[in-house]
């Protein structure tokens, strides 16, 4: 008998850790139910987005494309409605469906700013089926007269919200961004936060020299990502007691060994299911078992926060030290 590959994450017992992560794979339910075929232990939805929930609230999608294109500057205030790949109602419609195509547990998906009307979806996203909610916190500060300890407690008020609109588990997705990811984690977890994803993906704008316009150009995670989610996995799973998900950098079972032993109890994949199809999820699984038992342990849950901040046997390895002995230690 092999090792116990099962976890828990935002409430729910899954059969082991490796499961896709938010992405456009689950608007074809062909690929959903290849993905539960590949041993995904969990399914994530892609976010329903304030902006097009907001539009949809203020009743103005039949209108909105044509208001726009006479209006330039409204252009910057609100995306096209078919920037979206599925409306609100279509949204709740697919959980619905893959809920009941596969058997395995769905987590939903929001993503905003600000508290709002728009925030009553997860209550529908509840009614909709999913087992848990993903509350994607993608904030961009650019207004220097506004603090940060303000955009934290806005965002503190957004879980509060979310979690008195749902009676579903709400975990958080969150950023690296943040005077203090430590302190903010805490903040979370005293609302009742019941998973952290470190961390959401920042898609940034390049600049066209010759034509003076933003390009938006999609690029896929690669490992080099991984060693940031690592840092903060070992730290605040050193810290805290709400369970951390990997999310960027994983491709490989060595990637997802090190995000456990960090500290992760899920571990996300979204670039390298892209890139190379559901059956990753089969030989990142069936890896990681392979490790585990030929190192003897037991289950998953004796690896996880195994080389934390406060188990690993150089701690300053994650601290500023680190960064001091490096620089000097180099010799060209």
């Amino acid at each position: 008998m092999g090792a116990d590959l099962s976890t828990t994450w935002l409430g729910l017992k899954l059969e082991h850790p490796i499961f896709p992560g938010a992405s456009p794979l689950v608007d074809d339910l062909d690929m959903v139910r290849r993905l539960e075929d590949a041993g995904a232990s969990c399914i994530t939805m892609h976010s329903l987005f304030e902006e097009q929930l907001v539009a949809e609230q203020m009743a103005a999608h039949r209108h909105l494309d044509a208001w726009t294109e006479l209006n330039a500057e409204a252009q910057g205030w609100f995306p096209a409605t078919a920037d979206f790949a599925l409306g609100p109602d279509t949204y709740l419609e697919q959980i619905r469906k893959i809920r009941e195509a596969v058997r395995i547990p769905v987590v939903g998906s929001l993503n905003g700013t600000t508290p709002g009307g728009w925030l009553e979806y997860a209550k529908l996203i509840e009614q909709a089926g999913a087992h848990a909610l993903e509350l994607n916190l993608y904030a961009l500060p650019s207004d220097p007269q506004q603090a940060a300890q303000a955009i934290e407690q806005e965002q503190l008020l957004i879980l509060r919200k979310v979690k008195a609109a749902a009676k579903i588990p709400v975990g958080v997705k969150l950023s690296p961004f943040y005077s203090s990811l430590p302190h903010f984690a805490r903040s979370l977890e005293a609302e009742g936060v019941s998973g952290l994803v470190l961390f959401n993906r920042l898609y940034q704008p390049d600049i066209d020299p010759e034509s003076l316009a933003l390009s938006r150009v999609l690029h896929l995670s690669d490992p080099s990502e991984l060693l940031l989610r690592l840092r903060w996995l070992a730290i605040l799973s050193a810290r805290l007691k709400v369970p951390l998900a990997c999310s960027g950098g994983v491709h490989e079972t060595e990637h997802a060994l090190k995000a456990l032993m960090a500290g992760a109890s899920g571990v996300q994949l979204v670039s390298e299911l892209l890139k190379n199809g559901p059956r990753r999820i089969t030989l990142i699984r069936d890896g990681l078992r392979m490790w585990l038992d030929e190192h003897e342990y037991d289950s998953v849950h004796q690896l996880v926060g195994s080389m934390n901040l406060e188990r690993s046997p150089d701690p300053s390895g994650y601290e500023r030290a680190n960064y001091v002995k490096l620089l000097q230690g180099y010799h060209r």
